[in-house]
């Protein structure tokens, strides 16, 4: 179970919005100056992360609590987003050049590069499926673990 420390922000029925306190490793890395999540932080920003939970340990407003979740949702999450759509790209741009030099119809390389962007655009409609439909699922949620030591007092924006 991977735990992420966050703050209750508001209560509806039987669940909880969490504001996730999100925390690089961006202050103590020594490459801070050419790493790139270090460059997209500074370009774009930091988002807060809102997060919907079952607040079955009874939290409120203004408590601090840890959330948890499963390594095997964080792992397919990662093999979804990254490497689905990378294959997706690679093979459609491999069977773009494969028909185009069957059919002598149109020149390996543009119809390569239209392989490969729609193999892409594929794999990313598939992935708004996958994720809606693992998002349904509660095995794949996060959720409350405990409180954190102590409730704090934060400026939510």
């Amino acid at each position: 179970m991977i735990e992420q420390t966050g703050v209750v922000v508001a209560l509806q029925d039987e669940f909880a919005e969490v504001q996730a306190l999100r925390q690089g490793a961006c202050g103590s890395c020594s490459a801070t100056g050419a790493c790139g999540v270090s460059l997209i932080d500074r370009v774009l920003g930091r988002r807060r992360l809102h997060l919907s939970v079952l607040n079955d340990i009874g939290a409120q407003v203004g408590e601090r609590i840890v959330l948890g979740v499963p390594e095997a949702a964080l792992l397919r999450a990662a093999l979804a987003a990254y490497f689905v759509p990378l294959m997706s790209l690679i093979a459609g741009a491999i069977l773009g050049r494969e028909s185009a030099t069957l059919s002598q119809l149109l020149a390996p390389e543009p119809a390569s590069i239209a392989g490969g962007l729609i193999g892409f655009v594929l794999a990313l409609r598939w992935l708004r499926v996958y994720s809606q439909r693992l998002a349904a699922d509660p095995r794949w949620r996060a959720i409350m673990l405990r409180r954190d030591s102590e409730s704090i007092d934060v400026q939510l924006n």
